[in-house]
Formats: C-alpha cells, structure tokens, sequence
C-alpha cells in the first residue's frame, strides 16, 4: 500500500465541477490499483473510479460513468480525479486509497483502518 493525502474538495452548487488530487508518499507502481471511494452520511462506503497503474486502464462505478473521469501522474506520484455535471448524490466524503484492484472491481473496500483524513465534496442545488 501506498500512503496518501488527498485535496480538492469543496462547496459546488448541481452541474459543476471539481478535480480532487491524491498525493502519494512514493512509487504510485508500487500498487496496482489506485482509486477514490466515497461515503455519504448513513450510507456504506463505495468504489468510485480506479486506475491501473501499469497499464492505466480505468474503472468506474455506473453512477459517474460519463461524468468523472480519474487520470494519474506518475512523474509526481499523483492520481486525480476530475468531476463535471456534479449532482446532489455525490455529496460524501472522498477518500484515496492504493492497493489490491478487487477493491473497485469486486466492490471490496478494504476493511482495514488506513484511510485519510478524506476530501468533502458538497453538492448544492
């Protein structure tokens, strides 16, 4: 696993955007999978988007599908994830995490306790 901090997050009304980074503390290829689950308030935490960190394939969970679109930078260590036509259900918490690529794609989150402090995203009508 990697180590991460993540940003970007903020206050956007319905139908914008907003683009959150995750720095991480070395070699983004150390892993195979570099992703971004969410949480919302009284709901479980879900897989949002990864990225292959080999060969940069993508994966997306149906709901953001045409809407986000996660991109990294190996030369800095970084994964991004850029979101356009935000909607009121994407409010949660956002957090970044690098590891296993069955977390996104069998929607197995890690149970361990090695999350961030998270990046809130608010989306407001």
């Amino acid at each position: 696993q990697v180590q991460v901090v993540e940003s970007g997050g903020g206050s956007v009304q319905a139908g914008g955007s907003l683009r959150l980074s995750c720095a991480a503390s070395g070699s983004i290829y150390r892993v195979n999978c570099m992703g971004w689950f969410r949480q919302a308030p009284g709901k479980e935490r879900e897989g949002v988007a990864a990225i292959y960190t080999g060969g940069g394939a993508t994966y997306y969970t149906d709901s953001v599908k045409g809407r986000f679109t996660i991109f990294q930078d190996h030369a800095n260590n970084t994964v991004y994830l850029q979101m356009d036509s935000l909607n009121l259900e994407d409010t949660a918490m956002y957090y970044c995490r690098g590891g296993g690529c069955e977390w996104w794609l069998k929607a197995q989150p890690p149970m361990d306790n090695d999350w961030g402090q998270g990046t809130q995203v608010t989306v407001s009508s």
